[in-house]
């Protein structure tokens, strides 16, 4: 166990080493990357890894850089260790889709509505947490679904993209287009334009990778019959309410709804505290069998959202974000991780299960 622990600080101490080199170099690698350039051929593109729960990067690396922007999704590419792009979609008056979370940001919810897309595209990002690198604030711009696709389809290797269905209850409220279309019809639309489709494993799928999640379930019902691209069910603590059907999380986490879900979508994206919820000291009480039930019916599960801080890690894991993943992925057997610091999983992953060439 001792020679465990010093293999985990020596971890750690690299990764220090390997962000400190790169740092000065992040400035000048997201100014030359052309992000939104139309898709070129690009055969020779390194294959998806497909051995090891998924690296998700949750939002771009935005750990370090400024969620949701096109220098987050960057950054994650540089780090090496980005499999998937976690993005989330609103919506503009103009219809435009947006990757951003308003219900993050201290703005009033109806700014995705009020505002045209011009509009918007004069605002800066800003770093989340006050306790992070505020250094990048106020530099880069709010990009569109489009942009952020055009990101993954142009990156060296091939990378998947899992954006989400964002408050379709609201966006369907408030947004019309034109035939009756609705919020889902559009999202689909958009990903079949640039060449989305295929079932979770297929030959379509591995050559551009895609999970939709949401947390609305009758909207992945909706987007099922739209796309065979493999749909995410995400899962807030079980004492939340649907936004959609007024269910409780712990009802729809059931063996007979999970039987039923199961027809529709591949997995499960649940709230890391509602799988093995920590006790009032902070240590981690007993796991519940949601794992374990939702393989057995041969869905996914990818936990959200995994963070370096401190104040984010039990003290099971004794302020070391390595332990942290050495659990749920050894011990709770998880097949996907959404993260803020992709870099930190990835370097996990190699000393632990490395693969030649990434």
């Amino acid at each position: 166990m001792a020679l465990l622990k010093l293999q985990i600080r020596t971890f750690c101490y690299i990764l220090v080493i390997l962000l400190w080199i790169s740092a000065p170099q992040l400035s000048h690698a997201v100014r030359r990357y052309p992000y939104f350039r139309d898709q070129e051929e690009n055969p020779g593109r390194q294959p998806l890894q497909m051995q090891r729960p998924f690296n998700i990067a949750h939002r771009g690396s935005n750990g370090e850089i400024p969620e949701e922007t096109a220098e987050a999704y960057m950054v994650s590419f540089l780090r090496l260790c980005s499999v998937y792009l976690s993005s989330l979609r609103n919506m503009t008056n103009s219809t435009h889709f947006l990757a951003i979370d308003w219900t993050c940001r201290p703005v009033l919810l109806d700014i995705k509505v009020d505002f045209t897309l011009a509009e918007i595209k004069t605002l800066r990002a800003r770093q989340r947490f006050p306790f992070r690198d505020q250094s990048y604030n106020g530099k880069y711009q709010i990009i569109t679904f489009e942009e952020f696709i055009k990101i993954a389809l142009n990156a060296e290797r091939i990378v998947g993209i899992y954006p989400e269905i964002k408050s379709p209850v609201f966006v369907n409220k408030h947004v019309k287009w034109p035939g009756g279309k609705t919020h889902e019809d559009i999202f689909v639309e958009t990903l079949l334009k640039f060449n989305y489709t295929g079932k979770f494993f297929s030959e379509a799928w591995k050559k551009q990778p895609l999970f939709i999640q949401s947390f609305a379930p009758t909207s992945l019902f909706r987007a099922s019959n739209l796309t065979d691209s493999p749909l995410i069910l995400l899962l807030d603590d079980v004492t939340v309410n649907t936004q959609d059907t007024n269910q409780t999380y712990a009802e729809i986490t059931s063996d007979e709804y999970l039987k039923f879900i199961s027809k529709y979508v591949v997995g499960l994206g649940p709230w890391k505290d509602t799988i093995v919820p920590p006790n009032e000291k902070n240590y981690l009480a007993t796991p519940t069998d949601l794992i374990k039930r939702a393989h057995a019916h041969n869905l996914q599960v990818h936990p959200y959202t995994y963070r370096n801080e401190n104040k984010f890690l039990h003290f099971d894991f004794h302020q070391d974000p390595y332990q942290e993943y050495r659990y749920w992925i050894h011990n709770m057997s998880v097949d996907g991780m959404f993260t803020d610091f992709t870099g930190t999983l990835h370097l996990y992953q190699e000393w632990t299960s490395p693969l030649s060439g990434l």
